[in-house]
């Protein structure tokens, strides 16, 4: 009788364990990259013993090298501001637009706070006319006060969406047809060019001009700065989800269109099961470009919509020249810059949730 050696069937087990553990480091790795924390996957495989030198390595390239990047931006950029001069001041350096985001924090709480008590005290007078069987004297009463900086983000965050969503349910189907039918493309394709190119500015009057028109009060579910914002990104951003639908759709491999002739496909059954899964690649990469364009579009036609979100804000503060207003635009800057890339993780993260590959 051959006996069993533990410390093989021990050496044995902890290796099945480790290739376990490594499978789903790499499972991770994915929904990592798609939020831009892809250094956290070196440092994983590191602590599970996969070659930790060349682990180092990577996690230095993926985090070291960055943190360093912007270490040294923030330095120059605190060395240099000082030494301009504008018509309000010195341009501000990192300290001082940290403290004016604190303080734009700590004036978004207090309004919260102070909207809270008008809501309270409109709760309140209600319930005393209700009380008093005064049912008629009731009234919704809105609040009047100024937005915060949350909610003027909110504010262009719902803004821009509104406009993706309009601007992509008309991109997708139009791309699907001129990628379908060389007739539909060469009909579509001159206007494409043509209205590619046009600067939201151009747009911003014919569009406010149109709202005006079909929206005469201001009552409705929408104010019409908010449909005048939201219409120009639709008209600048839907471009390259329509370019790119139209260029996956007419990629698709000749050998699955022969085998849905055979197979008598419908239409509808050709889009749904064999169009849109083949193309969803490219799909989501004009998604990706046109929100992009979309968040960038935005800021400008809120600064001359007069939509009450971070376009304005910055026109307001650039209106107001106070000693304060050049530390509050580049708070505003670098949070436009910091939403658009969180914009755009979100979207890598649903490409990485819609469309399947082997290597996942």
């Amino acid at each position: 009788m051959t006996a069993i050696d533990p410390q093989a069937l021990d050496a044995k087990t902890q290796a099945v364990r480790r290739a376990k553990l490594f499978i789903l480091i790499n499972k991770a790795d994915t929904w990592f990259r798609a939020f831009g924390l892809s250094w956290i996957t070196p440092v994983l495989r590191a602590l599970a013993g996969d070659d930790p030198q060349a682990q180092v390595k990577e996690i230095w390239k993926l985090l070291g090298v960055p943190v360093l990047a912007i270490v040294g931006f923030l330095a120059l950029w605190g060395t240099l501001a000082p030494k301009v001069q504008t018509s309000l001041g010195a341009i501000p350096g990192p300290v001082a637009v940290w403290q004016e985001a604190v303080n734009l924090h700590q004036d978004a709480s207090d309004k919260a706070e102070q909207k809270a008590k008008f809501v309270e005290r409109v709760e309140a007078r209600n319930a005393r006319y209700i009380a008093a069987g005064q049912p008629e004297k009731v009234k919704d009463i809105p609040y009047t006060g100024s937005p915060s900086y949350y909610e003027q983000i909110w504010t262009s965050i719902k803004t821009v969406f509104f406009g993706f969503l309009i601007g992509s349910a008309i991109a997708i189907p139009l791309g699907i047809f001129a990628g379908l039918s060389p007739y539909a493309n060469a009909a579509i394709n001159p206007l494409v060019q043509i209205f590619k190119p046009v600067s939201p500015l151009a747009w911003l009057p014919i569009v406010t001009m149109v709202v005006s028109a079909l929206y005469t009060t201001n009552d409705g579910f929408f104010d019409k700065s908010f449909l005048v914002s939201a219409i120009t990104v639709t008209l600048c951003s839907l471009w390259p989800t329509l370019i790119n639908t139209s260029l996956g759709v007419a990629s698709i491999d000749k050998d699955l269109v022969s085998v849905s002739r055979v197979l008598k496909m419908g239409i509808w059954q050709k889009i749904t099961k064999l169009v849109l899964p083949s193309a969803l690649p490219l799909i989501f990469t004009g998604l990706r470009l046109s929100l992009g364009v979309g968040w960038m579009v935005l800021i400008a036609a809120e600064m001359l919509a007069q939509n009450p979100g971070l376009g304005k804000f910055v026109w307001d503060e650039f209106q107001n020249g106070s000693s304060q207003s050049l530390a509050k635009i580049i708070v505003a800057v670098l949070t436009i810059g910091l939403i658009g890339f969180l914009l755009d993780r979100v979207m890598y993260a649903l490409q990485s949730v819609f469309t399947f590959s082997k290597s996942r």
